[in-house]
């Protein structure tokens, strides 16, 4: 990490993490001694909790960087977003989709009540992750033979959410890269699949399972597009550490969840179908450097999150320098040492958050010529090589 940059990120890094430990100790208290009494009251808790350390990184978005996210949709969806159960598909485009995500959320009203299938892995990242798995995020390996009973039941625990919550499904498995692509394009033309060019092949087993089992209790599923216009650098996460603006642009079609087909394979077949049509969409918008097809939709930012980045700017602070006094840390070469071992664990902390933002870095997969037996196994063999 350069000085330049180290000079920015550190000091973020120091005010999130020591922020996300707060919150983490506040969420583990309430998980032991609230959750066995209530597990409602527990999620309306820890729903404020959450939201006090992820506001944080839509300040960081909104206001730190000035990355704009604009809203394409039409007013019902605009007006129901946030105040319904929501199963929510998206194209895995940028290293920041899931915070654009929370953006969504929180413009909505229900960022601490958001929650995302993501892969095993992410629970281990320090605070963030931690607040993730308080959060009842679901984490998946990877494989289905292990991850089929884990998404089930842990969609069946959301089945008595307290409130409106959105559950989000990458669907495609992986993060968009132009050898992905390759590989995806290659697997489409040797199995007579359409051939993509903007988005990967959806992976359906999982979005079947949650249609399946959110069917009685969820009324719609949000399918979001996103791109980045031509004029834009693409968002990183180390571009957002550094201020540096970007644009985003969401597009957002809700459809019933009483309208999907009824069987397994339809549904499968559904999802692959919104695939071609977002990779038709994608297309429009290079063409076009917009969504011409829907409202752009009041998306100013919010104050509640810089209203809380600055609350915990002064309550970092003033515990920091409170602490320092109280223990005379710099005044000796111990101190001095523990304190640079500190600043180098948080800055390490930031790389790894930096690293694990980023999309992969892959090899095109070998993809045989013969085209499989299975049809439904399609998607999700060239996802599983991707990967």
């Amino acid at each position: 990490m350069a000085i330049a940059a180290a000079a920015v990120v550190v000091p973020l890094g120091l005010l999130f993490f020591a922020s996300g430990l707060i919150v983490n100790f506040f969420q583990a208290i309430c998980y032991v001694l609230v959750r066995p009494l209530s597990k409602n009251l527990y999620r309306r808790i820890n729903r404020v909790v959450a939201e006090l350390l992820w506001l944080e990184l839509v300040w960081l978005i909104d206001w730190w960087a000035g990355v704009k996210v604009e809203i394409y949709t039409d007013r019902e969806t605009s007006r129901l977003m946030g105040k319904e159960h929501a199963l929510v598909i998206c194209n895995h485009r940028s290293d920041i989709d899931w915070l654009v995500g929370w953006v969504l959320a929180q413009r909505s009203g229900c960022l601490g009540s958001t929650l995302a299938v993501m892969k095993k892995s992410s629970k281990f990242l320090p605070v963030i992750g931690w607040s993730m798995w308080f959060s009842e995020y679901l984490f998946l390996e990877r494989s289905w033979a292990k991850d089929e009973n884990t998404l089930k039941s842990g969609i069946r625990r959301l089945n008595d959410f307290p409130l409106p919550f959105w559950l989000a499904l990458f669907v495609e498995g992986t993060r968009f890269t132009n050898v992905k692509l390759l590989a995806a394009q290659e697997y489409a033309t040797s199995t007579g699949l359409p051939v993509p060019r903007n988005v990967l092949i959806p992976r359906t087993k999982g979005f079947v399972s949650a249609v399946s089992h959110m069917r009685s209790f969820v009324p719609a599923v949000y399918d979001i597009t996103v791109a980045i216009p031509k004029s834009s650098p693409a968002p990183t996460m180390l571009r957002l550490l550094q201020g540096k603006r970007s644009v985003v642009q969401v597009h957002i079609k809700r459809h019933l969840m009483n309208e999907l087909p009824e069987t397994d394979e339809a549904v499968a077949q559904w999802c692959r179908d919104i695939f071609v049509a977002k990779d038709a969409l994608l297309d429009k918008h290079v063409a076009e450097d917009t969504f011409s097809d829907q409202e752009l939709q009041d998306s100013r930012r919010p104050i509640k999150p810089l209203a809380v980045a600055l609350s915990w700017g002064f309550v970092v602070v003033a515990g920091s320098v409170k602490f320092l006094q109280w223990s005379s840390l710099l005044s000796s070469w111990k101190g001095v040492a523990f304190s640079t071992f500190g600043l180098a664990v948080v800055t390490g902390l930031m790389q790894v958050l930096i690293l694990f933002s980023q999309a992969e870095r892959s090899n095109p997969a070998k993809v045989a010529p013969a085209k499989p037996k299975n049809k439904e196994e399609q998607p999700e063999a060239i996802n599983d090589k991707q990967q």
